[in-house]
């Protein structure tokens, strides 16, 4: 049996979740945690399990704050409603990350890839686990900003640039800038690169929004929505830009 623990600060949610693994027969359902100080008290004084299902945003903290704390080797599957915290759920064990409300058949498809990392006599070192789980990090696809005292979802299709102005990175739409809590080095990791490419250290562009490139005397690209500055492609990533352009 899969010993496996729940970290979850809304009831109905964690009932549900509950509910659904019971129909993995080879899933044992060891404990239900509810805050952050609870699980740091759980994780010191019991044996890890070998899966975690772990809400992000807790009533006392972020979950990421647990195993900072304690850390496992536990795997982890992250559940959210938001996805901007894609990056260090990675970084922390994580092998898949599933948005909420959390369906059937997602679930069982995230405990499908997490058996695949189960060690066996022909399975991968902990190493050549590790570089998979990389590979297999879902993308960015929504980011949160917040606006005065509000939030506001915004898709990455919608955003034509990423870019840094005064140590902030804002994310530009067809509507306005938004300013993000993300780095371009982050964002880097986790945004589709088929979609986004980085053309200088203060641009992240997409190609969905190009409106035009000019090769003289140096590669300049317009957007269809972009800050005032130019958006210049440094001499060094001309190349992958092209390729980038075609793939």
């Amino acid at each position: 049996m899969i010993k496996t623990i729940i970290i979850e600060d809304e009831k109905p949610a964690a009932r549900k979740l509950e509910r659904l693994l019971s129909n993995f027969s080879d899933l044992q359902l060891v404990a239900t945690l509810n805050s952050v100080e609870e699980a740091i008290n759980w994780f010191s004084k019991n044996e890890h399990p070998t899966l975690i299902f772990s809400d992000i945003v807790l009533g006392d903290g972020l979950s990421f704050d647990i195993f900072e704390k304690i850390p496992t080797k536990s795997f982890i599957i992250y559940t959210t409603a938001f996805d901007q915290y894609t990056l260090k759920a990675f970084k922390l064990n994580s092998i898949d990350y599933l948005l909420k409300p959390i369906s059937e058949e997602d679930l069982a498809k995230s405990i499908e890839k997490f058996k695949n990392f189960l060690p066996s006599e022909e399975t991968h070192n902990a190493l050549e686990m590790k570089s998979l789980i990389k590979e297999e990090q879902p993308k960015l696809s929504r980011i949160l900003v917040k606006i005065g005292y509000n939030l506001k979802v915004i898709k990455t299709e919608e955003i034509c640039c990423f870019y840094s102005e005064n140590k902030i990175v804002y994310a530009q739409t067809l509507e306005r800038s938004f300013p993000t809590d993300f780095t371009l080095d982050e964002l880097e990791e986790v945004l589709d690169k088929k979609t986004f490419f980085r053309v200088n250290r203060q641009f992240i562009i997409s190609s969905d929004c190009i409106k035009n490139i000019h090769t003289s005397p140096y590669y300049k690209v317009e957007l269809q929505a972009q800050p005032a500055e130019e958006i210049t492609v440094s001499r060094e990533r001309v190349k992958d830009f092209k390729d980038w352009l075609v793939k």
